[in-house]
């Protein structure tokens, strides 16, 4: 019997509890294709894409696949638009360069913070909605996402009454 099938959890000596893609930290103790979603900008849609373009099994733990198995993973990560179809990507036309590529990562933030700030800039509808805080996808406002207290309820004549009808008893 040899030193690693002994079963006292030697086996775990070859796992990667942690890989690393771009800024990103992914968890190796879970399946390649769970650990991928933890990342911004990546489903399980986009994540099964992944797996399928590196030739990974996407049910394997990440943190037991070889370190050429990893490496495809991470190029496929980065090189994310060459392999999907375009309409998965999710930035098609870009505003500025009106290419369609796929962000993930930090990226994604950083993206979304330049969006709406050029749509605050031109004082589009959104933009303007963004500005004031109100609810920018015609979702109600009537009676949900209220931020300030209870309207036409006057809490402190209720107090009042509450401490006169205490000093009455």
């Amino acid at each position: 019997m040899s030193a690693d099938d002994t079963g006292d959890g030697s086996e775990d000596d070859d796992l990667r509890y942690f890989v690393r893609i771009g800024q990103t930290d992914l968890d190796g103790t879970k399946s390649v294709e769970r650990s991928l979603t933890d990342m911004k900008g990546i489903g399980k849609r986009t994540a099964r894409v992944i797996a399928d373009a590196a030739s990974v099994d996407r049910m394997a733990t990440f943190g037991r696949l070889e370190d050429e198995e990893i490496d495809r993973v991470v190029e496929t990560v980065e090189n994310l638009a060459d392999v999907m179809p375009e309409w998965m990507a999710n930035r098609r036309s870009d505003f500025y360069t009106g290419e369609t590529s796929h962000v993930t990562g930090s990226d994604v933030e950083e993206k979304r913070r330049h969006d709406i700030n050029r749509m605050q800039m031109i004082n589009s509808y959104k933009g303007i909605r963004h500005q004031r805080g109100q609810k920018v996808r015609g979702q109600r406002t009537k009676s949900t996402g209220r931020t300030e207290g209870t309207i036409g309820v006057n809490v402190e004549a209720i107090k009042e009454a509450a401490e006169e009808e205490a000093e009455d008893e």
